[in-house]
């Protein structure tokens, strides 16, 4: 049996198994009592997540984890092979939701949430902001091309952008423009997500008092 651990990122995990019809279970993490969670710990000493333990293996970057389950697990219509034409724009926002999206929004969220109010307007955080938007940029100019990230299918690149969209939005640090909120309304209408949010709220996961986290 999988096991994902923690809410946040492992969002994109519980909604890929849910894409890819596998059995999981999703155990939640508090990371405001992390100290104290002596198994997760097991999983993962350095304390952040999502985790993934696949029998012996363990796995705790979200982006990787997803390359994995494709890779191990899922019958290769949410990944796009390496001859395929749209192979890179694949990889290149597989990896955007993460690098260029949902990082530098959450360092916009802990400036502007969680840190002292005479912090919030840190060099720090209007860079993280910036480095947001100009990678949205990229996100709205490839979808004036095609309705998803990698062409004419949903993909796990999909599934990528679309969390780092939602946790701006759902933090109150972004508003999407009729690009996105289009492109949401399609990713966001799979049964799958739906199971996924299911799921999480289900266990409170996804309603965890530190979202973007």
């Amino acid at each position: 049996m999988l096991t994902v651990y923690g809410e946040g990122r492992g969002f994109r995990v519980v909604w890929l198994l849910e894409e890819l019809g596998l059995a999981y279970r999703l155990r939640p993490v508090d990371l405001l009592a992390v100290e104290n969670d002596r198994d997760f710990l097991a999983i993962n000493p350095a304390g952040f997540i999502p985790a993934l333990q696949d029998g012996e293996t363990i796995m705790v970057e979200s982006i990787a984890i997803l390359e994995y389950l494709l890779a191990r697990h899922g019958s290769g219509s949410l990944a796009v092979a390496p001859d395929d034409p749209a192979f890179a724009s694949y990889l290149q926002f597989l990896h955007l939701g993460e690098a260029g999206l949902a990082g530098p929004m959450n360092a916009v969220f802990v400036g502007r949430e969680l840190a002292p109010e005479a912090e919030r307007d840190a060099r720090v955080t209007c860079w993280a902001r910036e480095t947001f938007e100009s990678r949205l940029g990229l996100v709205i100019r490839r979808l004036g091309d095609c309705p998803y990230l990698a062409g004419d299918r949903f993909t796990a690149a999909d599934i990528s952008v679309s969390y780092a969209l939602l946790l701006g939005l759902r933090t109150g640090n972004y508003v999407p423009g009729s690009t996105e909120r289009d492109y949401l309304a399609r990713t966001t209408a799979r049964p799958a997500y739906a199971r996924a949010m299911e799921s999480c709220q289900a266990t409170k996961a996804w309603a965890a008092r530190s979202p973007g986290l």
